[in-house]
Order: structure tokens, then C-alpha cells, then sequence
């Protein structure tokens, strides 16, 4: 995979990018550039894979919504993810060409990465690369958002097929929002992470 021409079409778009052989590694670095403050984290297999809840809790104030605190449900903690410092996320697909694709059920994800914090990072790993921006959003409908829902024991026709979304109607669908970030948001730092090993679904 050439990440150094991916990495210029996320420049060129207007992000910050870094590249990195081990998600160890991506770990280690967002350990080192963010000391404090508060951190919101989008639900994120990848940010979960990394240990980042835990890492990071050592020295900042974390907002996470798979990990509330006492006596708070999923949505007021992923309230409190949008309201910090700094907010850490994965997205479902990434086009070579230089485009963020994700899908969101409740919309917290997706509201995060969008507006309201000093600094957005995404950690997408090497499986989430498509070549286009159309590869990308057929890989988050049809690859990411099934194999989502299987994982969370959602009663919708993908999880129990597993394999491609029927664009259904059930009640616990969470493919209600599809976000495409062609570039940069305005006014807010957005940092990419590329990383040499697959993460995430």
C-alpha cells in the first residue's frame, strides 16, 4: 500500500497526516501529544484495540461512551464526548483519494467529527483504504455496518446475515447517517493516523 501517496491526498485536503508501522506506535505518539485536558472517544474498535481508554485516563479527564461513569447510561456519556479538548475517532472507510466515510446510528461518532472540539484525530488502519471514495462508502454499508451490527447483537436483517445491509427499516438499525468528510472541516485541527496493520472492522 503506498501510504505516501495517500498521505498526500489527506495533506492536499487539508489534514495533518502521520503514518505508522504498529498501532503501538499511534499509541505511544497520541500518549505524547496529548498530556491533559479532556478527551472524548467515538466508539471505536480500533480506539478500543489500542488501549486508549486506559492510556489515556492516566493523565486526562475521558469521556467515553463504553465506559460511563456511575450512574450514567450510553447517552449522556457520549454527550460528555462532545463537549471536550480533544476527540478521538475511526471511520468506517478511507478513500486513497483523500475522503472520510462514516455511518452512525445514534450520531454521536459522526457529531464529534464534525464540530466542536480544539482537535479531531482518526486512527484508520490499512483494511479501512479503499481505492475510491465510491469503494469506501460501499465498504462501510455493505463490509463496516453489518459486521457492526452482528457485533453489537443488533435485530436487524445484516446482523444475521452478516455480510451486506438490506437497507432495512427495523428499529435497531444504525445505519440512520451516512457522513462523508471530503476535506478538512473549517476552524478545527483534524489529525489523520495511518497505521500499517489492520484494526477495526
Amino acid at each position: 500500500m503506498d501510504f505516501e501517496r495517500i498521505r498526500r491526498n489527506f495533506e492536499q485536503n487539508g489534514y495533518q497526516v502521520r503514518c505508522f508501522a504498529t498501532g503501538e506506535a499511534a499509541a505511544q505518539y497520541l500518549e505524547e501529544e496529548i498530556p491533559g485536558g479532556t478527551v472524548g472517544l467515538g466508539d471505536s474498535m480500533t480506539i478500543t484495540a489500542l488501549g486508549l481508554y486506559e492510556r489515556l485516563s492516566a493523565r486526562c479527564s475521558v469521556a467515553d461512551p463504553q465506559h460511563p461513569a456511575p450512574g450514567e447510561d450510553f447517552l449522556a456519556a457520549a454527550r460528555r464526548t462532545l463537549l471536550t479538548d480533544v476527540f478521538l475517532t475511526s471511520v468506517n472507510a478511507a478513500a486513497a483519494t483523500g475522503q472520510l466515510v462514516n455511518i452512525d446510528g445514534t450520531g454521536n461518532r459522526v457529531a464529534g467529527s464534525l464540530f466542536g472540539h480544539r482537535k479531531v484525530y482518526f486512527l484508520i488502519g490499512r483494511n479501512k483504504i479503499t481505492p475510491t471514495l465510491e469503494e469506501a462508502v460501499r465498504r462501510a454499508r455493505q463490509t463496516a455496518a453489518p459486521q457492526n451490527a452482528k457485533r453489537l447483537h443488533k435485530h436487524t436483517p445484516c446482523a444475521a446475515a452478516g455480510e451486506r445491509c438490506f437497507d432495512c427499516s427495523a428499529p435497531e438499525r444504525i445505519c440512520n447517517a451516512l457522513v462523508i468528510h471530503y476535506k478538512k472541516m473549517s476552524q478545527i485541527e483534524m489529525e489523520i493516523l495511518l497505521i500499517d496493520e489492520d484494526l477495526g472492522l
